[in-house]
């Protein structure tokens, strides 16, 4: 026999939950001994109908749901705590009773609409990639550091990055925290709030190790609902005054890109010379004028563009042969792998003269480098294949006047794909690679995700496996000669700063290779690994081939060589060892039960209880007439496989509702939350019947599912 109660949730900073049946109350008051300290509220509208308002603070309110819903679960307890609770939400019943109706949890507090503007496509694949990874892997989170030597004030210092927040809208914004009056969607918006103020920390000397402290403020999450995704920490290297400081800024992808923060820097370095003050008002355009201008976009042509240049399917996409990933839960190779090769200034002018001497760049020979290590991972025939990787463009290469000055997430990664035949001459190979860059660069302000969706592939994941990008210079090192004003006038002060070092970033892919060049003109390679997919060794040695390959080019390859030629070069050297695909968790393989019965009607995603056999859900496709697509993952159903199942309704949008029998709530309520705290509307948990196989059970939870999803019940 199913549950008599049903529960839908809606999560929030204060949950509240819509309790539908016969209220027993010891199951209550057995619940709610599950709540951490703080009182809750009972708000009585029938015999049958109460709402339930939990504390304002992180509660169990899907532990509770749980309980209410599952008979003759109750938490042992003492005969005084029983009584205790009974008293406290008989008392608040009581006062319901002849008052007035109060709405449930479908209706949120009355108040305006959200303001801000909807989230830019690139800004929704971030958010989706820090959702469904890895907690504590540090995604899309990046750092510059550097050090400052001469004296250092502390109170100036925070006041110029206060005079920037007030003059840089980027600094103040945030997504916004959405309710269900707001009339705005499901998707993230980005709003800019009037003030905001800088975190900044300064360690005294001895006090914090320097790698320790750039490693936990990468893996310090930012609160996505909090202004300015940027955070500064100082160390002083000696106790002395007047002494070195270093320097360390992390700041999240979602809202920043490395350009955009060195615009910063330089607006900074200008405030703290001003005393803490700037000249003029807000920068315009800013991030706001960049997602209008997103959003008057006609996305006909690149739709046609991208269905015929994205990747092929069968592309080769991995720095080495595929292989089984590891388990989840092996923590043995978690975290990221840093790796490092460096051409000499020498090297780095031989090798742009080279390039340019077949009407290429330095970046062209960076992707045909990769293109032909990618080509032979693939495996050793002479057949011509196609290989795709990920190429980093500035996304400022738009139509939008006074893009190159925007601070905002504009830096984005589109996927380049090449035919390497061995027997074509390299020249044709760089032409190639060249065009295709020049191609995708028209259309450089679309996602990856939109990417995916317009090359007509139905499977899920990445179209390539590894990003490459060329940085673009990071600006002018302080030149002892003064030709920079700003560094003369620091140099006055007693200040003079180094050039700020970036801290590879953390991507999705396997592997990412970026380049740059030094203040001495060398070109320095580094590669970050995601040690989950690919060890360090390896990625090691494929950057090592990287740049020999860079190396080699302006001695072996002139107009007549083939490709084969080149290849005949590695030919003696060991392919580097496997690449794992993504981690995949214990379980979640999604089941799709019923597609929607028409594009915009949704998705339901039925979360398993704990035990539960796969084929739980199957009597409701017939119970539930709805017409959202019914969805599940086989068990264990753990958060990252729910957060991983939903990901495509996320990315697209469409509604999301999570239904479960008694038992599943714990998990879809922790989606909920998840889902909410990177963006989006935390999409309502309805809880009804058991996993028991009974009929009342499925029509118990379909006729919850309907009047959560607002269908005739």
């Amino acid at each position: 026999m199913s549950a008599a109660m049903t529960v839908v949730i809606a999560p929030g900073s204060a949950p509240a939950l819509d309790l539908r049946g016969p209220l027993d109350q010891d199951a209550l008051a057995a619940a709610l001994a599950a709540l951490p300290s703080g009182t809750p509220v009972l708000r009585r509208h029938t015999a049958t109908h109460h709402t339930l308002h939990l504390p304002r603070q992180h509660s169990p309110a899907g532990t509770v749901a749980d309980l209410l819903t599952t008979p003759g679960a109750r938490p042992r307890q003492t005969p005084a705590q029983a009584q205790a609770l009974r008293t406290a939400w008989e008392s608040a019943a009581a006062e319901e009773a002849d008052g007035q109706d109060v709405p449930g949890p479908l209706a949120s507090p009355a108040g305006s609409p959200a303001a801000g503007l909807p989230a830019s496509a690139r800004q929704r694949d971030v958010l989706l990639d820090v959702l469904t990874g890895r907690p504590g892997a540090g995604l899309h989170v990046e750092q510059l550091h550097w050090r400052w030597y001469g004296p250092l004030d502390t109170s100036r210092f925070h006041a110029a990055w206060q005079a920037v927040f007030a003059q840089e809208p980027v600094l103040r914004a945030a997504f916004t925290d959405h309710t269900r009056t707001d009339g705005s969607g499901s998707a993230p918006r980005v709003v800019v709030h009037q003030q905001a103020s800088p975190q900044l920390v300064r360690h005294h000397h001895g006090s914090a190790d320097w790698h320790s402290l750039l490693v936990s403020e990468r893996l310090r999450a930012f609160d996505l609902h909090r202004p300015g995704l940027l955070r500064i920490a100082l160390l002083d290297e000696q106790a002395r005054p007047a002494a070195s400081t270093r320097i360390a800024l992390t700041y999240h992808h979602a809202m920043l890109d490395g350009w955009s923060v060195r615009l910063l820097l330089r607006a900074f370095y200008r405030a703290y010379l001003a005393e803490g003050r700037t000249i003029g008002g807000e920068r315009r355009p800013d991030l706001r004028d960049h997602l209008r201008w997103l959003a008057g976009q006609d996305l006909n042509p690149p739709r046609a563009f991208w269905s015929v240049a994205a990747p092929p399917a069968g592309s080769r996409t991995l720095p080495g042969p595929a292989a089984a990933g590891l388990p989840a839960d092996d923590r043995a190779r978690w975290g990221h792998g840093l790796a490092r090769q460096r051409l000499t200034p020498h090297e780095a002018a031989r090798l742009r003269d080279w390039a340019a001497g077949l009407g290429a760049t330095e970046s062209t020979a960076l992707h045909a480098a990769w293109a032909l290590l990618l080509y032979r991972a693939g495996g050793s025939g002479p057949a011509p294949a196609p290989v795709a990787f990920g190429m980093a463009v500035s996304g400022r290469g738009i139509a939008l006047e006074g893009a190159a000055g925007i601070p905002a997430p504009l830096r984005n990664a589109l996927p380049v794909h090449v035919e390497v035949d061995p027997g074509a001459p390299v020249e044709r190979l760089l032409a190639e690679l060249r065009d295709q860059a020049l191609g995708a660069a028209a259309y450089e302000w679309v996602s990856a995700s939109q990417v995916h969706q317009w090359s007509g592939r139905t499977v899920p994941g990445d179209l390539t496996d590894s990003l490459i990008a060329f940085e673009a210079p990071q600006g002018p090192p302080p030149d002892p000669d003064g030709r920079d004003p700003l560094w003369s006038e620091l140099d006055a002060e007693g200040v003079r700063v180094d050039l700020p070092q970036a801290v590879g970033l953390h991507t999705p892919q396997p592997i990412a290779i970026s380049a740059y060049h030094d203040a001495d003109g060398a070109l320095l390679l580094t590669a970050v690994n995601d040690r989950t997919r690919i060890a360090d060794p390896e990625a090691a040695e494929t950057l090592a081939r990287t740049a020999g390959l860079l190396r080699e080019f302006p001695v072996l390859v002139d107009g007549s060589t083939s490709v084969g030629q080149v290849l005949q070069t590695l030919a003696g050297l060991p392919v580097p060892g496997p690449v794992a695909p993504a981690p995949v968790p214990p379980g979640g393989g999604l089941r799709t039960l019923r597609a929607a019965a028409r594009p915009d009607a949704g998705t339901i995603l039925l979360v398993p209880p704990p035990a539960a056999p796969d084929a739980c859900y199957d009597a409701l496709v017939q119970a539930y007439p709805g017409p959202e697509a019914l969805t599940t993952v086989t068990a264990p159903a753990d958060t990252a496989a729910c957060l991983a199942a939903v990901r495509p309704a996320l990315a697209t949008g469409e509604p999301l509702l999570l239904g479960c029998f008694s038992g599943g709530g714990s998990v879809a309520y922790e989606v909920a939350q998840r889902i909410a705290a990177h963006g989006w509307l935390a999409p309502l948990v309805a809880i009804a019947g058991t996993a028991d196989g009974s009929s009342a059970s499925a029509r118990d939870l379909a006729r919850t599912l309907a009047a959560a999803a607002g269908q005739p019940g």
